[in-house]
Formats: structure tokens, C-alpha cells, sequence
């Protein structure tokens, strides 16, 4: 057994100050107020000074440390390696639109890195920030990738050849961004969440009526909260107020300060509460890295700044990780240790229907991670095994 003792443990009601937890094998088996000893043969981590938290669960991010998820078929296996040192216990691969050929690739490196994760990130099934996303909301997608559900060819392929892919990786996709307001769009979501994808509206100019029409259709999430989709509007209200109202959508937001500002962090928060709302890092593969750092998103040359950019300046992703997202959550949105890490770990836990993971009581999954009080991670549990050694602090 190991046992985690002395640091302040962040239950899902409350923060044992101090606590121990105790993982036996790949699972929780104790959790107790105070500090204590292990015994016999047991491991002793004093954790004093230290927050004990449920580990990160990222459910949109592209890259990290110099590797995009499409960058080659090895890609995703890089990147769940380097994520447990920013206390990422799972994440779901994020792409950018693409060819069928390149979106193939993807899921079937997912697919072998789910089956050959140890020592890393869990992969959860991909998030596809797809094709079928509105041309003036596309932001940095390539715009030669957008394609009509059940539209004609164009170039090489058409929608219902990115619609193949998808149905012979059924179990490799997990959540599909579409806009709504396509046509075909409102069809194709209620086929996709027939068949248990997580369909989450974004990249989109849709009316508040047409994100009614979709919630119908069985979406219910949204993809980063305000950004790439028309403004808040008194009058004509939109995809964002259908987003804030509406209890059947979670919703993403990006917690860097930059993509989103914080007063309309916690205006999500309020509205949404916690347990429909995930914090996000729609990271890159610029996160992790110097700025002035330039990498690739999708094959394009992104600049690392306070955001991803491309050569043009269009807003690529963030450069976040998740650490600086609960950090960020804490000391800049002024959200507490408690609520952050809900919206870090437990409601993507919640949204993408794992089971007994994203948070830590008797029982559960042992993902943890545990940060000092600058937020930075010392040591990251995967499955009870300690993936990221103890840093020097």
C-alpha cells in the first residue's frame, strides 16, 4: 500500500486539512482525517504543505511540449507521456479538421495508445473538432477541411467520407464538435449521439433556436464557452445564452484568462454551477513551451505567446496546461479549491461517463495528483502507480 499522508485532501464535499489517502493496487481504499504512519511494508509520502486533488481530465487539447495529436501515428502515445507532469491523468486527443486519410491515422494511434498507455495519460476517445464547423467561425481549422455533413465532394473528399471513418472507430470517438446550423447538421447529430457520441455545439453561428433544435437532437456540450461563436446579445441571445440556460449542456470553457475574461468565467460558473461546467486548455503544442517557441498546429507554424497564434495573428489554441488552469481558476477567477477541481476533474469524469474516476473517496480509480501551494505538481498518481516523480520544491 501507499500512503498519503498530512496533505490537505480535496474530497467532493470538502477538504480534509490534514488527511491521508490510501491506494492499494489501481484503487483508493481508505480515506481518513488526519495524518498518519504506514505501517510494515507500506509506503510513507509525507504531504504536508500539499494539496491532494482528483487527478486532471483534459477533454480538449491538441498537443503539448512540441507535439501536435496529428503530427505522426506516435503522436498521442508522446503526448500521454509528457501530460502526467502537469497532473493529467486523462485526456481526450484533440484534432483539428482533416482528411479522412489523416483523420483515419488519428484514431487508430488512439486506438493503439489506449492499449499501451502505462506509465502515462490515460487516452480517452478523441474529442473531433470536426469538419462539419461554419466557415466564419472556423478561426485557425483550414478551412479547405470544412465540408457539409452530406454535402458533395470538394477537393478529395466529402462529409459523408469524414462520416465513414467515424462509424469503423465508433469506440475511438468520443466527443464530435459540429456546428448547428448547417444543413444535414441537426440529422447527423442525432445519428451520432444514437449512437453514443458526445455531440458538443461549437464553431458555430447558430441562433438560439437552432441550438434549441440540436439539444433535441440529443448534443450536450458545448465546445469553448464564448470563443468562435457569436457574442451574448440582448435581442438575438445565440448559441452562448441557449449554452448558459439550457441544464442538459456542460460546457467547456478555456481557464488561460485570455481566451476568456475572468468576470465571464465566473458569470459561466454561476449559471452553470460546477457540475456542468469543464475547464479546459485547448492546448497545443506550444503549452509547455518558451514563448517565442515555434511549433505546428495541423502541419501550420504557430507562435507560442500569452496564446497560440498563427503567422496571420488568428488565435490557434492556448498555450495553457492544466496545472495553470486550476492555478488560474484560484488565484485569477477567484474559484475555490473545492469548486476548481470539479470543473478539472469531476464533471469531465461526469460528462464523459467514466466511471469511479474524477474524484477520491474508498473506492475510487487511483488518478490523483498532488500540487504545493504554487500550484505546482509534485507527484502524479496514475492507477495507484506514481507516473511523475516527486520534483525538487
Amino acid at each position: 500500500m501507499i500512503v498519503l499522508s498530512g496533505g490537505d485532501v480535496v474530497l467532493p464535499d470538502r477538504i480534509l486539512r490534514p488527511g491521508t489517502v490510501v491506494l492499494e493496487g489501481d484503487r483508493i481504499v481508505d480515506v481518513a482525517e488526519g495524518a498518519r504512519r504506514a505501517g510494515g511494508s507500506d509506503r510513507h509520502i509525507d504531504l504536508h504543505q500539499h494539496l491532494v486533488v482528483p487527478g486532471f481530465i483534459d477533454v480538449h487539447v491538441h498537443g503539448v511540449e512540441g507535439t501536435d495529436t496529428l503530427d505522426s501515428e506516435t503522436a498521442v502515445r508522446t503526448i500521454a507521456a509528457r501530460l502526467p507532469r502537469f497532473g493529467v491523468t486523462a485526456f481526450c486527443p484533440t484534432s483539428l479538421a482533416c482528411s479522412p486519410r489523416v483523420l483515419q491515422r488519428l484514431l487508430m494511434s488512439i486506438r493503439q495508445a489506449r492499449t499501451n498507455a502505462s506509465g502515462a495519460a490515460r487516452v480517452l476517445p478523441a474529442h473531433l473538432e470536426s469538419n462539419f464547423i461554419s466557415p466564419e467561425y472556423k478561426g485557425a481549422q483550414p478551412l479547405e477541411c470544412l465540408r457539409l455533413p452530406h454535402g458533395k465532394v470538394e477537393g478529395d473528399f466529402s462529409g459523408a467520407d469524414i462520416l465513414d471513418v467515424i462509424a469503423a472507430a465508433r469506440t475511438e470517438v468520443g466527443i464530435v464538435t459540429i456546428a448547428p446550423e448547417l444543413d444535414g447538421a441537426i440529422d447527423v447529430i442525432r445519428d451520432l449521439a444514437s449512437h453514443g457520441h458526445h455531440i458538443s455545439l461549437g464553431h458555430s453561428g447558430a441562433s438560439y433556436e437552432d441550438a434549441l433544435a440540436a439539444i433535441s437532437a440529443g448534443a450536450r456540450q458545448a465546445t469553448h464557452l464564448f470563443n468562435r461563436m457569436t457574442p451574448l446579445n440582448h435581442r438575438q441571445p445565440g448559441l452562448a445564452a441557449a449554452v448558459l440556460e439550457r441544464d442538459e449542456i456542460t460546457t467547456e470553457v478555456v481557464c488561460d484568462a485570455v481566451h476568456v475574461h475572468p468576470s465571464m468565467v465566473r458569470l459561466a460558473l454561476t449559471a452553470k454551477t460546477p457540475s456542468r461546467f469543464m475547464a479546459i486548455t485547448d492546448g497545443t503544442a506550444g503549452s509547455g513551451m518558451p514563448r517565442g517557441t515555434q511549433t505546428a498546429i495541423g502541419g501550420r507554424r504557430i507562435t507560442v505567446g500569452d496564446i497560440a497564434s498563427l503567422d496571420d495573428g488568428t488565435i490557434a489554441g492556448s498555450v495553457l496546461t492544466m496545472d495553470q488552469a486550476f492555478a488560474k481558476l484560484v488565484t485569477v477567477m477567484g474559484v475555490s479549491v473545492l469548486d476548481a477541481a470539479t470543473v478539472c476533474a469531476t464533471t469531465p469524469a461526469r460528462a464523459l461517463g467514466l466511471k469511479d474516476t474524477g474524484f477520491l473517496g474508498k473506492g475510487a480509480i487511483a488518478d490523483l495528483a498532488v500540487l504545493d501551494y504554487d500550484f505546482r505538481v509534485t507527484h502524479t498518481f496514475i492507477g495507484g502507480n506514481l507516473v511523475e516523480p516527486s520534483r525538487t520544491v
